[in-house]
């Protein structure tokens, strides 16, 4: 018979309990405790996220690195509220809105996701080649299909908790850019005074950057897929159950997911940072250029900083989109399912969950055909991260309001400085797309 006393189940939250109680004492502790945080920080580098920081740094130099700072405290709340819906609930964010909210709302807004993740699942499977015929050589279409091939086998044919390590060490990939910066001359001094004391300049170009980095950082389908994580990690962890109905459980589990996201989204702002910095010491004697790629900005590396951080570089796109695409993808099938009321979960079989399957292979197979395609890569994912921008205003609004609603939360509303932080990336967002929609029509 399973344990599933408060001990017990805080030890699969995996704070404030004796080493004897966890389930796996071999792992240091801090790595039972990242999980769903650590992979959502890491998969939001993907490599079209690579590509705007690139192109950032190499036009504006180290001008636009506050934003980095500005955006952690924002991400991280808004992730945080997202994995306590799932933890408190039960359920990811679909379905909440489908048992909450007016149907055409959920129908609408997950089109929209899926729509934006198919493009962007295009567009990294593009890099992750280009990438790959920088280093190695050979056809670009011919790469786009071995890496859909291997993202879809990671998803479909690993078990849950193999396929989870493995994601985990592909964030390992992401320090590659942190080590290309021991390759470019970097003047730390103007890094630390652009991280406090902000270079605006009110022209299109600039607002153009700084409004991709904003849809960059805050994209719809982390939220979709850390809420579902943490559902997922409750299947494999019977003794934990939603606070709702295990409200003991509380304290553990918010503080272990405040840990675990915090850590994650500071991960992944610090290397956007150290992918602009490169970017703009790399290119700062050359003056600015125009990045259209993440392989291009590989490419542009290699006569600057040499070809040892060209190779970095490159392997850094590889890794990056082998953890992303597989987030893409899944966050759309949590999604989709979960609106359609069918099987979903990663740790389910394949037989279990065929519709939840289907729409992990058929999102990653549209993505790759959009490679066959005469559709330019760059135009698409402008319109993606036009679509993330749209779909994130309503889906954090609904976030926000569900997560006070205490026939939703029970016990477990949020308040205070998550919910400032929360209505703040909402607002921020919100006057992103608004901008971004004006440069559209201006252009």
């Amino acid at each position: 018979m399973t344990d599933s006393s408060p001990e017990n189940a805080a030890a699969d939250d995996n704070l404030g309990v004796p080493p004897s109680a966890v389930v796996e004492p071999s792992k240091p502790r801090i790595l039972r405790v990242l999980g769903p945080g650590l992979i959502t920080g890491a998969s939001d580098d993907d490599p079209s996220g690579i590509a705007t920081y690139s192109q950032a740094g190499a036009a504006f130099g180290y001008a636009l690195l506050w934003s980095m700072l500005f955006t952690y405290p924002l991400m991280a709340a808004v992730q945080i509220i997202s994995a306590r819906i799932g933890r408190t609930t039960g359920r990811g964010i679909a379905g909440n809105l489908r048992h909450h909210y007016p149907n055409w709302l959920l129908q609408v807004l997950v089109g929209l996701l899926v729509v934006a993740n198919t493009i962007n699942i295009g567009a990294d499977l593009g890099a992750m080649a280009d990438a790959t015929r920088l280093l190695i050589s050979g056809d670009q279409l011919v790469w786009v299909a071995v890496f859909a091939g291997i993202c879809v086998a990671m998803q479909v044919l690993l078990k849950y908790q193999r396929y989870v390590s493995i994601l985990k060490w592909l964030a390992v990939a992401l320090l590659a850019y942190v080590a290309t910066l021991f390759f470019v001359q970097v003047s730390w001094a103007e890094v630390a005074k652009r991280l406090v004391n902000p270079s605006l300049t009110w022209s299109t170009t600039y607002l153009t950057a700084l409004v991709a980095i904003f849809g960059t950082t805050i994209s719809p389908y982390l939220f979709f897929w850390q809420a579902s994580q943490e559902v997922e990690d409750m299947r494999e962890s019977p003794r934990r159950q939603p606070l709702t109905r295990a409200p003991e459980q509380g304290a553990a589990a918010i503080g272990r997911i405040e840990v675990d996201t915090m850590v994650g989204m500071a991960f992944s702002n610090l290397v956007a940072l150290a992918i602009m910095i490169a970017a703009a010491a790399a290119f700062a004697k050359s003056g600015p250029i125009t990045i259209e790629s993440s392989a291009q900005a590989a490419a542009a590396l290699r006569p600057i900083a040499g070809p040892f951080a060209f190779g970095l570089f490159a392997v850094g796109i590889v890794g990056t989109g082998l953890l992303a695409v597989p987030v893409l993808a899944g966050s759309a099938a949590y999604a989709v399912g979960e609106a359609r009321r069918w099987p979903t979960g990663l740790n389910r079989r394949p037989l279990e969950a065929r519709a939840f399957y289907a729409t992990i292979i058929a999102a990653t197979l549209v993505g790759m055909a959009i490679n066959f395609a005469p559709v330019n890569p760059m135009q698409a994912l402008f319109w993606s991260a036009v679509i993330n921008g749209i779909v994130s205003v309503p889906v954090m609004t609904a976030m926000m309001l569900m997560a006070r609603r205490r026939d939703i939360m029970g016990d477990w509303t949020i308040g205070g400085w998550l919910q400032l932080l929360g209505w703040l990336a909402s607002a921020t967002l919100a006057i992103s797309v608004i901008a971004s929609l004006i440069l559209a029509v201006a252009s």
